[in-house]
């Protein structure tokens, strides 16, 4: 049963091959001839369905033994072909069409193509061989940086310290600078009124114009602090704590010429200046000052001629009058490969409470011991030093009422040295000196604590005095990461009339230092020591006032370009040193905040 049915399936599927690979071959070139009688072609039908059937008998023989008959399969397929008519016609079944599924690109790729003009260059070929100058290259200009030109600074500490500063100016301008800064600090020591404040603002503006540059500022100043000095192991029953305070307005205005690399060139400058000072008794100070020069250069020489005219008008409660000077300086200067040359004379008029001519040399000459590394120089002058109530309370803020003012003298200075660079970023300068100075100022102390007075006053040297004397100095900058410096001075005095060079230390160093350690750390410290002083307290009675030594430091973090964060530590020794007799300084004091720069 099973097998009759294998049969019939492979006789059905055998013949619909055949008849469907015959329907699907070319047409024959061989002309058929149609016939219209139905019989005749019935009976074709009826052979070919007989080979059909005969054909699948073999398979069939050849399924039952396994595929291995296949000598019974008709030779010459082509017969079929031939014999078959197709009487209906051919319907093709397609499929389904493929769906594209692809977005169109509405991106224009096509290139920009801009439009071109030539324009020829009606130039004549000219033929030599000369080697002609190159043109100079353009260089790119750079893009500006970030840099803030401006900050503010604000900070707390112990002592009661307050501390804020405040700069500002327009930028990066070459032609025109203006600005102005506030600073602020105050503190209070341990004793009782040991106070001391300073306060400072102004502004300025400098414009730089073709041929010349005119530049002015306005400053303001004002300090205070109270007289609390006494002798601790003997307190007095009287003391006036009174408030000290100095208030100064100054300005100044110049107009100097640009300088200009020119074989002869003619230059000058001049300026005019003053202040307006006060305090807090009845002493007042007015100054105008008139200075200038003018210098013309033919070949190696240079003459000029510089001036001034200084009006002061001094006021307290015991006297008032005018300190004027009047100085002009004509000079001739030599400049070679290995020399340079000053010679001069300084010309000063004093006039007002008192009048005065003086003549004094002025020469310096220098000479180049070591090529690029060491000069040797020497210099001889003279001037007048003129003495102020502001000149000396900057120096000693405890001076009392109705101080002495008289002008000093430098009737010879003479100093002989040498200068330069020992290494590359190592420079350094040593001078020996002898100086004969007429009627030299020196404070002295001016106590009565039965009126509980504790306050200095101002003396002079009657005679000419000689200071003979040794300065060094050294600055080493190895990169711009680390900068040492420092300056010693040895003095000698030999007054005319005074005992000793009252408050006036023999020894003092100061020295520095500043380390970048990163972009972001930078780290700073100071040295100050000065020797033993000594002070006269009566015409018998002489105190010395011991040497002393402050280390300072402080330290900078940079949190962004713009936010800082910053501390100081003061005198980290900790010593209770004395500048002035019985005003001992502020011992150990730290202070920090923030900056912000824009």
């Amino acid at each position: 049963m099973k097998l009759t049915s294998i049969n019939s399936f492979i006789t059905v599927t055998a013949l619909f091959c055949f008849t469907y690979a015959n329907a699907q071959q070319k047409p024959s070139t061989k002309k058929v001839t149609k016939t219209s009688t139905k019989p005749a072609a019935t009976k074709k039908t009826a052979v070919n369905a007989k080979k059909v059937a005969g054909l699948a008998k073999s398979l069939t023989d050849t399924v039952k033994k396994g595929g291995a008959n296949t000598n019974n399969l008709p030779k010459d397929n082509s017969n079929l072909s031939e014999e078959i008519v197709v009487t209906t016609a051919y319907k093709p079944v397609l499929a389904d069409a493929v769906k594209i599924r692809r977005n169109p690109n509405l991106e224009n790729t096509e290139p920009f193509k801009a439009p071109l003009s030539y324009n020829a260059l009606d130039k004549t070929l000219r033929q030599d061989d000369e080697i002609r100058e190159l043109p100079a290259m353009t260089i790119p200009r750079e893009t500006d940086p970030d840099v803030q030109n401006s900050y503010v600074k604000i900070g707390l500490g112990s002592l009661k310290t307050t501390y804020g500063e405040v700069y500002i100016d327009n930028g990066r301008d070459e032609a025109l600078q203006v600005g102005g800064y506030l600073k602020h600090i105050l503190q209070n020591g341990n004793l009782y009124q040991q106070k001391a404040g300073r306060d400072e603002a102004g502004i300025f503006g400098k414009t730089i114009g073709g041929e010349s540059t005119l530049s002015g500022r306005i400053n303001y100043g004002y300090r205070s602090n109270y007289f609390y000095g006494f002798d601790q192991f003997n307190p007095p029953t009287i003391l006036n704590v009174d408030k000290q305070h100095f208030s100064t307005l100054s300005g100044e205005a110049e107009l100097a010429k640009n300088y200009k690399d020119e074989e002869e060139q003619f230059i000058y400058s001049t300026k005019v200046s003053g202040y307006t000072f006060s305090n807090a008794f009845s002493a007042k100070e007015n100054n105008v000052v008139l200075s200038g020069y003018i210098n013309q250069t033919v070949n190696q020489f240079y003459a000029g001629i510089s001036g001034k005219i200084d009006f002061t008008t001094v006021k307290d409660v015991a006297y008032s009058f005018n300190n004027n000077i009047i100085s002009a300086n004509p000079y001739l200067k030599f400049q070679g490969e290995k020399y340079k040359i000053d010679a001069g004379v300084n010309i000063v008029n004093e006039f007002g409470a008192s009048t005065r001519f003086h003549l004094f040399p002025a020469a310096r000459l220098e000479f180049q011991v070591i090529p690029k590394y060491v000069r040797l120089f020497a210099e001889a002058r003279g001037d007048v030093n003129k003495s102020s109530i502001r000149d000396f309370s900057e120096t000693n803020p405890f001076l009392g009422q109705n101080i002495n003012i008289q002008n000093s003298i430098d009737q010879l200075d003479l100093s002989v040295g040498l200068k330069g660079m020992l290494a590359p970023g190592f420079g350094f300068k040593a001078s020996i000196y002898r100086n004969s100075v007429k009627n030299m100022p020196l404070f002295v102390s001016d106590f009565d604590f039965t009126k509980g007075n504790n306050r200095f006053a101002v003396i002079y040297d009657g005679g000419s005095a000689r200071i003979n004397g040794f300065n060094g100095e050294l600055d080493y900058k190895p990169a711009d990461e680390l900068d040492i410096f420092g300056r010693i001075e040895l003095k000698d005095y030999q007054l005319a009339t005074e005992a000793q060079a009252w408050n006036l230390p023999k020894f003092t160093l100061t020295a520095g230092t500043t380390i970048h350690i990163s972009d972001l750390i930078s780290v700073n410290g100071s040295l100050v020591f000065r020797g033993n002083t000594q002070d006269r307290v009566s015409s018998t009675q002489i105190v010395n006032i011991k040497s002393f030594a402050d280390i300072s430091g402080g330290i900078e973090y940079k949190a962004t370009k713009r936010l800082s964060v910053f501390g100081q530590v003061n005198n980290l020794l900790g010593n209770s040193y004395q500048t002035w007799l019985y005003y001992p300084n502020y011992g150990f004091n730290i202070f920090g905040g923030v900056g912000y720069k824009f």
